[in-house]
């Protein structure tokens, strides 16, 4: 008998028989022997579950740590992006559909070790796990963050949130940063028309559970046209990032564009964009992005004492770095919480393929 092609995973629990519980993800799937997770890439063959992306990359990539989104993370620095096939969501619009939707398990062989080396062949300063759902290769992800921490490199996810106490618990310990995304400001019919994911509540309790155990929290919200913007949804969204998170954690406001099966809608009108980035503001937070408007003012980081413009942005570009050594305002000394500061030698990143 041939051995089964995977990695154990260490997220489930055994049920009677050979059935297994997945507990990386929010659907709790109950898998029987032979059959795979809603995400196809987490299997239980013969009562223990195995992990079959584990160690295959479908993308890889070199970013700015800007394009994450995260704005007040370890400004200026490059991630060596990796992502995998398969996805617990079934966004209609996911700009990713080649690889998240993908059944069958394929990639590029990228062991702990080797994606580390990749990081620094290509002077990244962190690994980011993005393009589909990180959760669910949560065993993989792991190994190459402890690998990486060891190289003196950073970590983190882009990720729905949509993930259990368990994984939260397992990777808590050991992620720097996460960029959750809500889609739709996180209103129940929509993920569940679109996503087909049952509701907001464990992307809510991930969110805090990360946040708890040390870990910097950046929000995004997609905002798409005519079926996912609600004035009610963006305030309620903010509304717990100001009680929950801190009225200094970051929301940036995405413009979408039609994709996969949702070609019909159009780009989010930018005017629709800053109707709710007011409404967020209003809510208490002290950063709020527009994000995929290069060149819009709402790019920047303004001082929320003064008003000044603390880091001048143009997409993923740094335009201009306002200030001190300790993040402080020049023109009025408020401390903007951003983790890390511009190095003297910043160079801009442009997102670049690897081979």
């Amino acid at each position: 008998m041939a051995a089964a092609v995977g990695h154990p995973a260490t997220l489930y629990a055994r049920l009677e028989g050979d059935k297994v519980r997945c507990t990386a993800c929010a659907r709790y799937c109950t898998i029987p022997s032979g059959s795979h997770g809603f995400c196809f890439v987490r299997k239980n063959v013969g009562g223990r579950l195995l992990l079959l992306s584990y160690g295959k990359a479908s993308a890889i990539q070199v970013d700015p740590v800007e394009k994450k989104p995260l704005s007040h993370f370890r400004p200026g620095t490059r991630v060596f992006s990796i992502g995998t096939v398969g996805c617990n969501w079934r966004c209609q619009y996911c700009q990713n559909a080649e690889i998240s939707q993908e059944r069958e398990v394929v990639g590029r062989s990228l062991s702990p070790k080797a994606a580390v080396q990749g990081a620094q062949r290509y002077g990244c300063q962190g690994v980011t796990f993005t393009y589909n759902e990180p959760t669910i290769f949560a065993e993989y992800a792991l190994d190459v963050i402890q690998e990486a921490h060891a190289a003196g490199l950073f970590a983190n996810f882009v990720t729905n949130g949509y993930m259990t106490p368990e994984a939260v618990e397992a990777l808590g310990p050991h992620l720097d940063a996460v960029s959750i995304d809500f889609k739709g400001s996180g209103e129940a019919g929509f993920l569940r028309k679109y996503i087909a994911a049952k509701g907001p509540e464990p992307i809510f309790e991930s969110a805090i559970g990360l946040k708890r155990r040390g870990v910097h929290v950046e929000v995004t919200d997609l905002i798409v046209p005519h079926v996912g913007e609600s004035v009610d949804a963006t305030r309620k969204l903010a509304r717990f990032v100001v009680d929950q998170l801190g009225p200094e954690t970051p929301l940036h406001l995405l413009r979408f564009h039609p994709d996969y099966k949702m070609m019909d809608l159009p780009d989010t009108p930018v005017a629709t964009l800053e109707r709710l980035h007011a409404v967020a503001k209003a809510e208490g937070l002290d950063y709020v992005y527009l994000g995929n408007v290069w060149g819009h003012p709402l790019e920047h980081t303004y001082c929320p004492k003064c008003g000044d413009i603390a880091v001048e942005r143009f997409g993923f570009t740094i335009r201009s770095w306002n200030l001190d050594r300790e993040n402080r305002c020049v023109a009025c000394g408020h401390r903007i919480p951003i983790v890390g500061s511009l190095s003297d030698d910043y160079l801009p990143t442009i997102a670049t393929p690897v081979a």
